[in-house]
């Protein structure tokens, strides 16, 4: 069995990389990877969605012929409980920019019957052969500098999910314009923005990224709601390679209807470049 990782994958695990060590998968066949996913990454004793998308995009990776995830779809068929776990990849197409696979991740139940628990289509690409010219409209997240912001050892961001293991794997500096949901009092704005970097002091990179957009407190709790809020879909579209050192992440909903609302986010790094975005389809309890 071949453990896949790249050759800057494992000196930063030889650094003690936690996502790196976290994410490897070990090759048992061609398309066919085994992991062990680790309780440091759970939110309420639920794997957390994005880890998840980093641990296939892992395996895609070694799948396909390029190496850098540049769109990414999961849906989230049951959640994932820390413990061994097998990944089955399938390269689609392979071109000479891009190439697209698609990737399932399973475990088994109690009665040992094996379980889907989530399925991506992703194409990859270079991202280092993309030309320079960019067109954009959009602008950083206006926060405050870090040590302004909140995190999880910090008054007032203290409130669901804090004690989730996966805040310490993480340094999280929240904006205190979205920490309302923290004292009792949300906005209502459904906003959510902050400072984002791994807590091993590991620079971001393409993987990290689809970690990144589904690291922050839910936006629902700005919207006054608290519990679990569960992703049913995420699409991650990755546009840079982000610069060392840590980004910006902002999250937005506009919409909540019929028990589900979506999750727009931006990722910028310290050039201000938006380096990754995303959307999601999320489920959450009203009443």
């Amino acid at each position: 069995m071949r453990d896949v990782t790249t050759a800057s994958d494992r000196r930063a695990v030889s650094d003690g990389s936690e996502f790196d060590r976290d994410t490897a998968v070990t090759r048992r066949l061609p398309g066919v990877y085994d992991i062990d996913l680790s309780a440091g990454w759970t939110v309420a004793g639920a794997v957390n969605g994005g880890y998840l998308l980093a641990v296939l995009g892992r395996a895609l990776g070694d799948t396909l012929p390029h190496p850098d995830p540049f769109t990414i779809s999961a849906h989230y068929l049951t959640a994932s409980q820390p413990g061994p776990a097998v990944v089955r990849t399938e390269a689609v197409r392979t071109g000479r920019t891009l190439s697209t696979g698609q990737a399932s991740l399973f475990q088994r139940d109690e009665r040992g019957d094996e379980v889907e628990r989530i399925r991506v289509l992703a194409s990859y690409g270079d991202l280092d052969s993309l030309p320079d010219d960019v067109r954009t409209s959009a602008t950083p997240p206006p926060l405050p500098p870090m040590d302004q912001c909140f995190g999880p050892g910090d008054r007032p961001a203290a409130g669901p999910g804090v004690g989730s293991a996966i805040m310490d794997r993480l340094v999280l500096k929240l904006d205190p314009a979205t920490v309302g949901w923290a004292v009792g009092a949300p906005s209502g704005k459904g906003e959510m923005r902050s400072w984002f970097a791994l807590a091993d002091g590991r620079d971001a990179d393409p993987l990290s990224l689809l970690l990144a957009v589904d690291a922050l407190p839910p936006t629902a709790f700005e919207l006054g709601l608290s519990g679990w809020v569960p992703t049913v879909e995420l699409t991650v579209h990755v546009r840079h390679r982000p610069a060392p050192g840590p980004l910006r992440v902002s999250i937005t909903t506009r919409n909540l209807a019929g028990g589900y609302l979506e999750e727009d986010a931006e990722v910028w790094d310290g050039k201000d470049r938006l380096v990754a975005q995303s959307r999601q389809l999320a489920r959450v309890r009203l009443g």
